[in-house]
């Protein structure tokens, strides 16, 4: 399957298609490249302590803050690539 993903879209098609859970380390490295791809440099403000979760996909995405889209794409590829080859 991980040869078969050539394109972004292909790859975000294969997220769900995962059988093992990669962690929440590489879903949020996920999430981060996704938004940096599809929206550019992180908007808006971090969310308080209060809200976990939403401080943990910001700072996801601030973290590859610069990232040129296409950059991004590639990145993801890689990581959906390298998630599908681990299930083998």
């Amino acid at each position: 399957m991980a040869e078969q993903i050539k394109t972004f879209e292909d790859a975000v098609a294969a997220v769900p298609t995962l059988t093992k859970d990669p962690g929440n380390d590489a879903k949020l490295a996920l999430y981060g490249l996704y938004k940096q791809a599809t929206e550019g440099d992180v908007t808006g403000k971090r969310p308080g302590f209060t809200n976990p979760v939403g401080r943990a996909k910001y700072d996801a995405w601030a973290a590859v803050e610069g990232t040129s889209a296409e950059d991004a794409e590639a990145d993801y590829i890689a990581k959906v690539r390298a998630l599908l080859a681990a299930e083998k």
